[in-house]
């Protein structure tokens, strides 16, 4: 008897988790379990803007694969994912295909420009671990270059995030602490160098508490940075970026623009024939695709409206490592014969927001409010908890955040 073969695509906190629980769900004769992904690295996205500043260097931040998943139980193939023909149940990969009898579609997200001039072709974008290498090499060459040059040019010197949203404010938190270092090592004057974050909307961390956002801005405007808040994003440039607030329009001139603005799923999911919004699928209440009972969706590319706002919520890693459980659970009942299955209900035990080393705010346990170095730690915990998921006490050890204080 043919044992049914579950694919998943992509190693996210999504599809990492799912293959893990999988693990501890299944019996090894009771499937085949296939794990396909481009690197052979999991990574905490999460992380990533700690890596584009320079404040944490991204082998901390990369898992090997084969650390977290046992040979005997599951099969990885590091491969890119092309397209999924689900009429047919296959995976089309860069250098084969795969069928499959369950897919589980984990395949992370993209940046999401919302049609801005320029964007894509001029701005970093903190997406993988290679575009943040690619940021935090780039910002050190205007420090190297800035000093060995004629004529000084002050945009060198001069960083703008476009948003100010959780990846935006945590990634210019990384970037006061990382700038006094660059200048010190590249003997350049701290009030030569400019970290600018722009937002559209009329508040940072639009729909945060306000004495949090209140706390975090002024935090960070002690470090340097300064905020555009109510300023659109209307163009970006080779020179820079041209915003506009109250119909004033302006030009300014930098080398670095980073967008940490917003993102969207997959555009293999869009070009597989799935329906979705933006890259996403709204799932079934078990997490399965609306149209296929053998397709399950899960972090980036899945989309569940909270029924008590009316709108999605938010993709974060919390969520995906939830919904991992959920479909794991599932898989394995209708493996066994079950009909029944999971409903998903994320559990949201909290929100925390990293504002550089020793810093940061958050919400927990409801509506408990935490500042500075308590949060700091919290968030730290929040890191340490997930890796002991993962690969349990070795893993902590290995890829922890174990300076606490």
């Amino acid at each position: 008897m043919n044992r049914p073969k579950i694919v998943i695509l992509g190693a996210g906190y999504g599809g990492i988790m799912t293959a893990v629980r999988l693990q501890k769900d299944l019996k090894v004769d009771e499937a085949d379990v296939v794990l396909v992904n481009k690197h052979n690295y999991h990574y905490q996205t999460t992380w990533l803007h700690e890596n584009a500043a320079g404040t944490l260097h991204h082998d901390k931040t990369r898992i090997p694969i084969a650390d977290c998943i046992s040979k005997s139980k599951t099969t990885f193939v590091q491969d890119t994912v092309v397209k999924v023909v689900p009429d047919e149940k296959r995976v089309i990969l860069a250098n084969g295909e795969l069928t499959y009898d369950y897919l589980v579609v984990g395949l992370g997200f993209e940046s999401e420009t919302f049609g801005i001039k320029g964007l894509k072709e001029h701005a970093f974008s903190i997406s993988s671990i290679n575009a943040a290498r690619m940021i935090r090499e780039h910002i050190e060459y205007q420090f190297a270059v800035y000093n060995n040059e004629k004529e000084r040019r002050d945009e060198r010197l001069t960083l703008i995030v476009g948003g100010a949203g959780f990846t935006g404010i945590e990634f210019v938190g990384e970037l006061a602490n990382r700038v006094p270092q660059l200048c010190k090592e590249y003997d350049i004057p701290r009030e030569k160098v400019r970290i600018i974050n722009v937002e559209a909307a009329p508040t940072a961390l639009p729909g945060f508490d306000p004495e949090l956002v209140e706390y975090a801005m002024n935090l960070l405007e002690s470090k340097g940075v300064e905020f555009k808040i109510g300023t659109m994003i209307k163009e970006c440039t080779p020179e820079g970026i041209v915003v506009e607030k109250d119909e004033k329009v302006e030009e300014i001139k930098a080398s670095t623009v980073v967008w940490a603005a917003g993102v969207r799923g997959s555009d293999i999911v869009d070009e597989s024939g799935f329906e979705t919004m933006r890259g996403r699928v709204k799932v079934r209440k078990d997490m399965r695709d609306p149209n296929r009972d053998e397709v399950f969706i899960v972090g980036d590319c899945a989309l569940i409206i909270n029924e008590e706002t009316n709108r999605p919520y938010p993709p974060t890693a919390q969520i995906a490592i939830q919904q991992a459980s959920t479909v794991s659970h599932n898989l394995t009942s209708l493996i066994r014969g079950k009909q029944e299955l999971e409903t998903f209900t994320p559990d949201l035990k909290g929100t925390v927001a990293s504002l550089g080393e020793g810093e940061a705010i958050g919400v927990i346990f409801g509506n408990k409010k935490i500042f500075g170095r308590t949060a700091s730690m919290m968030k730290k915990v929040i890191d340490n908890r997930y890796l002991m998921m993962l690969g349990g006490i070795p893993m902590v050890l290995k890829k922890g955040k174990l300076k606490m204080f």
